[in-house]
């Protein structure tokens, strides 16, 4: 089955652990002012914006910090530093395939410390390319599988446009175009289709399975490297055994 993420059925929880702990504001502000810098601070007319204030919203983010991070961006507030973005490729585990987004002031310390975390625990940062090319850009939303039945999620999903409704253990990913994901999005909300998380992510095209030990070790690699404060986003292509997907998806 190509287009699932066992990685994003396990770190919607984690996600809001962090919400609590205000870590993630951070990374949502970063997120926010580096697109305003990009494409000016009007999300209708800006795209990126628009997705970076939604996913800033849907994780309960404050209204004036949403707007400081898109005036510091806009360069309406003076100060601050200078933000990038960066795309690290490598190898995990058994040569599982991870990426991870970043938004830093100073890439050569970010570059250093990303590599040792990769290196951590036993994976290595590739060069540019080395494994982008196994994943495709998807919208992807996370509904929990006891809240909708699967024939009527899939067939509302699919006369929205979806590509396609994977079943995954507990929950069911909705998969789409990134072009259809602000349709499908307002589909489910108005249908009261409840979801738990939506996002624009990288999905792999074909997956390799692992066994529960090296399962385990990519995991700890994944939360490390979405622990680091300059990563935004983590993706790999790995599936877990069953076993090992129920249990982490029960305990997050």
């Amino acid at each position: 089955m190509s287009g699932h993420s066992h990685w994003a059925t396990i770190k919607r929880k984690k996600g809001a652990v962090d919400a609590k702990k205000g870590k993630i504001f951070s990374k949502l502000a970063r997120n926010v002012t580096i697109a305003a810098r990009e494409g000016g601070g009007n999300p209708d007319l800006n795209i990126k914006l628009q997705y970076a204030i939604e996913k800033a919203r849907d994780a309960n983010m404050p209204k004036d910090n949403i707007e400081r991070a898109i005036q510091k961006g806009a360069g309406v507030a003076s100060g601050g530093e200078e933000l990038y973005e960066y795309l690290y490729e490598g190898y995990g585990p058994n040569g599982v395939a991870v990426m991870a987004e970043a938004v830093t002031d100073n890439r050569n310390r970010t570059t250093s410390e990303i590599r040792k975390i990769f290196e951590r625990f036993g994976g290595s940062l590739g060069a540019g390319g080395c494994v982008s090319w196994l994943f495709e850009k998807r919208g992807m939303f996370i509904v929990d599988s006891k809240k909708v039945e699967e024939d009527k999620l899939m067939m509302l999903a699919l006369e929205a446009g979806a590509e396609d409704v994977l079943s995954v253990e507990q929950v069911y990913q909705v998969v789409c175009l990134p072009s259809d994901f602000d349709r499908i999005k307002k589909i489910l909300k108005e249908r009261d289709i409840p979801f738990e998380s939506a996002e624009l992510t990288w999905t792999p095209k074909t997956s390799i399975d692992v066994d529960e030990a090296t399962g385990k070790r990519v995991i700890e690699l994944m939360e490390a490297l979405e622990d680091h404060d300059d990563v935004q986003g983590v993706y790999a292509n790995f599936n877990l055994p069953k076993d090992l997907l129920l249990e982490m998806q029960t305990k997050r």
